[in-house]
């Protein structure tokens, strides 16, 4: 979906598909044939090779991470070669190459993390904020973006439940009656992250304000005639998903249409975070103001996911 934007509102000189996946590069090759596609088999573990993939590059995202709670709890050390020494390569990569400008993609479960996984991408987070201390005469800036899941992303709830209802399941599987979730879409995502590009100046991180779904109404948008049946939270897993933790508060500015955590450590910005690249203002929000699944005061009902769902491959 990133590529199929990038190339539908503009005209990038060069593209850089950067990833281990050899059947998924393949498999792109064959929709994405514009004479500016590039495709680099590499891992984010291996520094030199991202040196190479970086030259002339102006923009990077960083999207790569070990994302399953259960796998990275059980084997943390690989998790943690990629989610934080993966980080530091990018890094190093993008300064050494001249890049302009670095997004990294998070998650709420860095947000006061109860897992693993989260404790890495809290510790990627931290990374790249800081890495803007670090650059030097350097032109590159680094900017974090953080949402939850992703509608129909591999993994997440929507195609779990569209399987157990493909195969007759007589019901649907509830962790927790009271569980919310954040909602975006997949083109949501690619368009916060393009926007912020021209939003950033360097050490933010982006969080949209996006409506939540409590799952029982998820299901029973999905499977109206199924029951469901509680089988109890798993470990590792939330009630509810934090973006924004209240001990952040002090320093997070409210936009219209998203929220900017202000970096801890203090850098020299054009605007300072109450403003930005774009022109946009923000206020700061109130003292123990928190953006979480369950606060939220958007969320989708049965309909809306109804016409969600259909809409979502």
């Amino acid at each position: 979906m990133f590529i199929r934007t990038l190339l539908q509102r503009y005209k990038p000189a060069r593209i850089v598909v950067f990833s281990r996946d050899e059947l998924k590069q393949f498999e792109m090759q064959q929709e994405f044939t514009d004479p500016c596609m590039r495709f680099f088999l590499g891992d984010v573990r291996d520094a030199d090779r991202l040196k190479q993939a970086m030259r002339g590059i102006d923009y990077v995202v960083h999207a790569a991470a070990l994302k399953q709670v259960p796998a990275a709890e059980y084997n943390p050390t690989e998790c943690i070669r990629t989610n934080v020494s993966g980080a530091e390569n990018v890094i190093s990569a993008a300064i050494e190459n001249g890049v302009e400008k670095v997004i990294a993609l998070s998650t709420d479960k860095a947000a006061s993390p109860i897992n693993l996984y989260g404790a890495t991408k809290l510790l990627s987070d931290k990374l790249f904020i800081a890495a803007n201390n670090i650059v030097g005469g350097h032109r590159t800036r680094f900017a974090v973006v953080r949402y939850g899941n992703v509608v129909g992303s591999r993994g997440s709830v929507v195609p779990f439940f569209r399987k157990l209802i493909s195969d007759g399941a007589q019901s649907l599987p509830i962790t927790d009656a009271r569980m919310t979730r954040f909602w975006i879409t997949l083109q949501q995502g690619v368009d916060f992250v393009l926007a912020n590009f021209g939003r950033m100046q360097g050490g933010e991180l982006f969080v949209p304000k996006i409506p939540s779904v409590r799952i029982t109404d998820l299901a029973r948008a999905m499977a109206p005639d199924l029951p469901q049946h509680i089988i109890g939270i798993r470990p590792g897993e939330k009630l509810h998903e934090l973006m924004i933790s209240s001990d952040d508060s002090f320093h997070t500015y409210e936009f219209a249409d998203h929220y900017v955590i202000a970096p801890s450590i203090t850098f020299i910005v054009k605007h300072g975070y109450e403003s930005n690249e774009a022109g946009e203002t923000g206020v700061l929000t109130p003292e123990g103001f928190y953006f979480a699944s369950d606060n939220n005061p958007q969320f989708l009902d049965i309909a809306e996911l109804q016409a969600l769902d259909r809409a979502t491959p």
